[in-house]
């Protein structure tokens, strides 16, 4: 008898053991998917923001160039799912959470300041600037735009706008209009930029009145991704574009072999995580 009951606490005793074992390596422990963009600095700007926020934490030295191989810690069995960042507003309903650039938020209906449950402080490291191809930037019609979406009205309209879902990286508003240019000369100018529909292209819609008082035609022309934008300025096919902040640009001229610069600094979009299947942080224990 004693045997038989020494057997079965012992068989108990196994058995606990092994639900601890199980429990502690995450045999029950839930996965919770987080969108990222698939990009390498916004995939890496994304997965900075989990780690400031103690979701991750990244390998030391690992930085704009991070992706998900990078993360070191993972208290709360977050899987990054990479997504192309134009999408992810359509993925969000598959995953838990996604962190979204701001213009792609914003172009979904999402407002980043309401609706994001982490945001980003307003680094101006990532302000999104005008560029074009490496030996134009000192053209008079390129400055020209320069000076107009460097101009007060422009600051006034993301201010109103976009009530702090992007902000305007402009120290000192100007009027508009650069005083070194002789704008008579540029009566009859014209110059065409690539941007994305929200905020780029309602920006230079503003900038675009501004040209067109002193009879320089600003043309748009509305792009959804990120690659394109970029090879049609490298071919000539339009003069500028205005969509991206400098750490992609400068990832993209190293792997596309491209010679595009940065001729302005304009705007931030602070970058946020949006509640998919979870509508709070409580999953990630906040």
């Amino acid at each position: 008898m004693k045997k038989h009951i020494r057997a079965s606490a012992l068989i108990l005793s196994l058995l606990l053991t092994l639900s601890l074992v199980l429990t502690g390596c995450g045999g029950k422990k839930t996965t919770i998917q987080i969108a990222v963009p698939n990009d390498t600095t916004n995939e890496a700007r994304a997965l900075l923001l989990l780690e400031a926020n103690g979701i991750i934490k990244l390998k030391e030295g690992a930085g704009i160039t991070a992706t998900k191989n990078d993360i070191a810690d993972n208290p709360y069995n977050v899987e990054i799912v990479e997504a192309e960042a134009a999408q992810l507003p359509n993925v969000l309903k598959d995953v838990d959470y996604a962190v979204i650039n701001s213009n792609f938020a914003i172009n979904a209906g999402l407002n980043p300041v309401k609706d994001s449950l982490l945001i980003e402080g307003g680094a101006s490291a990532y302000a999104n600037i005008l560029a074009v191809k490496e030996g134009r930037e000192k053209e008079p019609v390129v400055l020209a735009l320069v000076a107009a979406l460097q101009s007060q009205a422009v600051a006034d309209f993301i201010a109103q706008q976009y009530g702090g879902s992007v902000v305007s990286t402009v120290a000192t508003p100007g009027d508009g209009y650069d005083a070194s240019l002789d704008y008579a000369a540029l009566n009859g100018a014209a110059i065409t930029v690539a941007a994305s529909p929200t905020p780029h292209a309602e920006i230079l819609a503003v900038a675009k009145d501004i040209l067109a008082a002193k009879g320089i035609t600003l043309t748009v022309q509305e792009f959804n991704d990120y690659v394109v934008p970029n090879t049609v300025v490298e071919d000539g096919t339009l003069d500028a574009n205005y969509f991206q902040h400098v750490p992609y640009l400068d990832d993209f001229n190293a792997e596309q072999g491209t010679h595009i610069v940065s001729v302005a600094g304009i705007h931030v979009e602070p970058m946020g995580l949006y509640g998919g299947k979870q509508s709070d942080l409580g999953a990630l224990g906040k």
